[in-house]
């Protein structure tokens, strides 16, 4: 079983960055991907970023594109989700994720399984 543990969130200015990180550990080279997601309370969760563990292909969701970079330190098991530019609708928990298998489902929550306990970013106006 894999076990994730994020960081890296917390209360930034609009325009200015933050650096998200997730660390893996147990049997990650079983996964296919690993992805970013966010959620505001009372919405549903999003998808933000997928990178695939071997490959280090990576897909992004239309309202990051150009601001946000997922990449992966393999020998230290470890994603990271860059933030550059945030605006103050960047504001959610941040969540890392699994995705055990295929590509197909890869912005769709409900193929990620396990999931670390998410990460606050605030970005004020």
């Amino acid at each position: 079983q894999v076990q994730l543990v994020e960081s890296g969130g917390g209360l930034v200015q609009a325009g200015g960055s933050l650096r998200l990180s997730c660390a893996a550990s147990g049997r990650t080279f079983s996964a296919y991907a690993m992805g970013w997601f966010r959620q505001v309370p009372g919405m549903e969760r999003e998808f933000v970023a997928a990178i695939s563990w071997i490959a280090g292909v990576t897909f992004y969701a239309d309202f990051v594109k150009g601001r946000f970079t997922i990449s992966r330190d393999d020998a230290k098991n470890i994603v990271y989700l860059q933030m550059n530019s945030l605006k103050p609708e960047d504001t959610a928990i941040y969540y890392c994720a699994v995705k055990p298998q295929t590509i197909v489902g890869l912005r769709s929550p409900l193929k990620y399984n396990p999931w670390g306990q998410g990460t606050q970013v605030t970005v004020s106006s």
